[in-house]
């Protein structure tokens, strides 16, 4: 911030080698003297011999720039001066972040909504924002909206238009207040679902009354990793190079450990403040790599649920300036890829006896393998690998307590002889609409003949 000094004419005078500044001024020339803004701005004026234009000045710099020409350090007979502060950039954003922050509940009873659907890659969030005349409860209450499809890779340019149809609402953490975010998915002009809507066939299948008795539960456990923005390499991680092997990093603390932590729970909170089910958070194996998770939460919810924490974490990261993958195996070597593991449990495995119902589930899992497997996450084959604590992508396997099989059961599961399975193949990048209704459908309403189940059994030592 340059300070000006002007005669009481208006003419230019080069100021004094000092001014009676504050103590803490002092070793500050005076001609360098940086002030932090804040959003609240006071205007000075200067005449128009200058030339210089007028600039703002803030109540915090006006208090910090004190000259008091009575103290000592200026003589009596000096010319009285006026004190000038060019604008810092930093006023501005305030401002920005004032308005921001400007909470319109007392004004009028309108809200923003934040339409949000999945894009043409089945992995990519978009989202954009319309005006609702009064604070809504349910999506039905909600428009039906639509976007361009063409530039999401959803439709041709010749006839674009996709229909986005309300699904579930969440608070908004970023604009607070009675503002909304809106999942939504996509459907042509005459109703049909897009291939890229999987949320549709999904809730067919939960709202099957086989699978609406069994009360389906669902804990989702999200990895992810967090990129450098410009060399799109793990934060924390020097470019270009490594860190220490794995092992003091997984729910680690230390600036040498955890890379990312703030926007760990910056997410976490804005969860739960949106309404969202998340139930923990933690550091991963892997540097700059972090996990949360989801549930139980019952049937299509638990897809609404990740997809909203999801876009969340997305916009979280945009405001920090840091790269949000979901890649299952973001570098390549000995370090653990990234999954996205998925317990489940229905009302007869979480009931006296359920231990045998688990072994039924498992047993129908094996046998409709491939068909899991083709459907749990992009590029899954590089982190199925059979190492850091996966099972071999081509091989079905089960286990107590063992994270390298397919399928793991808890001790707890065990002992109790009731409770839950953990599918651990899904990748990060899985859709959780076609993760959560596949095991409820391969599980309640997917029945194997009784030759293949009787072979199944045999293979995998399970006594159904």
């Amino acid at each position: 911030m340059n300070i000006i000094m002007l005669k009481s004419n208006g003419q230019y005078k080069e100021p004094p080698t000092r001014l009676n500044f504050p103590a803490t001024l002092r070793p500050f020339p005076v001609k360098m003297a940086q002030i932090l803004a804040p959003s609240m701005q006071w205007q000075m004026k200067i005449t128009n011999t200058t030339t210089n234009a007028a600039s703002p000045i803030t109540a915090k710099m006006w208090n910090s720039l004190v000259l008091n020409q009575k103290r000592r350090g200026i003589a009596k007979n000096s010319a009285k001066f006026r004190v000038m502060a060019i604008k810092s950039e930093n006023s501005t954003i305030n401002r920005v972040e004032d308005l921001l922050n400007l909470d319109i509940t007392p004004f009028t009873d309108k809200i923003i909504a934040e339409y949000i659907w999945i894009g043409g890659s089945g992995i990519d969030l978009r989202s954009k924002s319309r005006t609702i005349s009064k604070p809504v409860e349910h999506p039905f209450e909600l428009p039906k909206w639509n976007y361009d499809g063409s530039s999401t890779g959803q439709a041709p340019g010749e006839d674009s238009e996709v229909i986005l149809y309300p699904q579930a609402i969440f608070k908004d953490p970023f604009r607070g207040g009675n503002n909304i975010l809106v999942i939504c998915d996509a459907y042509t002009p005459q109703g049909e679902p897009i291939p890229t809507n999987k949320r549709h066939k999904a809730a067919e299948i939960f709202s099957n009354q086989k699978v609406v008795d069994e009360i389906p539960w669902f804990g989702i456990e999200q990895e992810y990793t967090l990129l450098q923005t410009n060399v799109k390499w793990p934060l924390g991680w020097p470019v270009g190079g490594y860190p220490g092997p794995q092992g003091p990093y997984y729910c680690g603390a230390g600036a040498d450990k955890s890379f990312g932590r703030d926007i760990s729970d910056a997410h976490y909170k804005a969860c739960l403040y949106a309404g969202i089910n998340i139930s923990g958070t933690n550091g991963e194996v892997m540097p700059g790599q972090w996990e949360y998770q989801v549930g139980p939460s019952v049937g299509i919810e638990a897809g609404d649920h990740v997809w909203c924490s999801r876009y969340i974490l997305e916009r979280i990261t945009e405001q920090a300036g840091v790269v949000l993958s979901l890649d299952p195996k973001p570098i390549e070597g000995d370090w653990n890829g990234a999954g996205c593991h998925t317990n489940y449990s229905t009302k007869s495995m979480r009931e006296e006896g359920g231990f045998e119902v688990i072994k039924k589930a498992i047993l129908n899992l094996s046998l409709r393998h491939k068909v899991h497997i083709s459907a749990y996450g992009e590029g899954n084959e590089r982190r199925l690998t059979g190492k850091h604590e996966t099972a071999d992508i081509n091989t079905f396997s089960w286990g107590v307590a063992n994270r390298g099989c397919s399928i793991r059961v808890g001790r707890d599961t065990e002992k109790q002889g009731k409770g839950y399975l953990e599918d651990r193949r899904p990748a990060s990048n899985m859709d959780p609409y076609v993760v959560t209704s596949l095991l409820a459908e391969s599980t309640i309403l997917w029945e194997p003949t009784l030759e293949a189940e009787a072979l199944a059994a045999q293979k995998m030592a399970l006594k159904v």
